[in-house]
């Protein structure tokens, strides 16, 4: 069990539940990515998500969730309005599975159906871990990326990061205990490999397979000219991909007048 999973439960026992209340939801929504493949557009939409989380209320303002979130994002070159990226012809889909820990704060004071206020925005920021595993298609099949270890690596890279979430939010209390939640947020997973591209070609003669050499340099696919020279930039050079959820969904919080008044 992971650490930061140990310490949420400690801290919902050891605090004095007159004073908080549980909350369990769900949302659906859309991943998008921002890397190798997708270096400049922030919002850019490449996939679906769908979650769910257990929080604890501490009072209207202060709260700590624990939340899995499922994913799917991809890139593709081909679809790029830029020619150097249409020529390099690289593309992959992976799907993301990732538990988080995060502290959320609401800006105003939010307590369903005992409260004054019927909404209020909200920020969060935390820490969690997602697996990922970075496919692609050639010649009609889906191949894993990572043991194929496309830029030479000496070993594959990890299938799971770090990842630091954060991001914004808005809650409505529209009827009784039942509320509607809608977010948008980014993570800074500890990798640039969600997308298997992040830094030079390499030699393809010390790859260890004809399908690794093919998927290392996909540019000559359809031209038949391939720009692939051992050493010449292949990703964007940035030390870390990020992905986002934009998510909308319900919860209900189990809230008593005793715990407040």
């Amino acid at each position: 069990m992971p650490k930061f999973v140990v310490v949420f439960i400690l801290l919902f026992t050891s605090v004095n539940l007159q004073a908080q209340t549980w909350e369990l939801g769900g949302n659906v929504g859309a991943a998008g990515y921002m890397g190798d493949l997708n270096p400049n557009n922030p919002l850019k939409i490449s996939g679906v998500s769908l979650g769910g989380f257990v929080a604890r209320n501490f009072d209207g303002y202060w709260s700590a969730k624990l939340k899995y979130t499922f994913g799917t994002i991809a890139g593709a070159d081909s679809t790029s309005s830029n020619p150097q990226f249409r020529q390099r012809n690289l593309s992959f889909s992976t799907v993301l599975n990732e538990l988080s820990l995060m502290g959320e704060f609401n800006l105003f004071k939010y307590i369903p159906e005992a409260g004054q206020n019927r909404f209020t925005p909200f920020i969060y920021v935390g820490i969690g871990i997602v697996g990922y595993n970075p496919r692609a298609r050639y010649q009609g099949h889906d191949y894993d990326l990572r043991p194929l270890m496309t830029e030479g690596q000496s070993k594959p890279y990890s299938s799971a990061a770090i990842t630091i979430p954060y991001g914004v939010g808005l809650k409505y209390n529209f009827s009784g205990k039942w509320n509607f939640i809608a977010d948008i947020g980014y993570r800074h997973p500890t990798t640039d490999y969600l997308d298997d591209v992040s830094g030079v070609y390499p030699d393809r003669t010390k790859l260890s397979s004809d399908l690794s050499r093919a998927l290392s340099d996909r540019s000559g696919e359809n031209t038949g000219a391939y720009i692939g020279s051992p050493g010449t930039q292949r990703g964007d050079l940035r030390p870390r991909d990020t992905y986002m959820f934009i998510n909308v969904g319900i919860s209900f919080t189990f809230v008593t007048s005793k715990c407040y008044y």
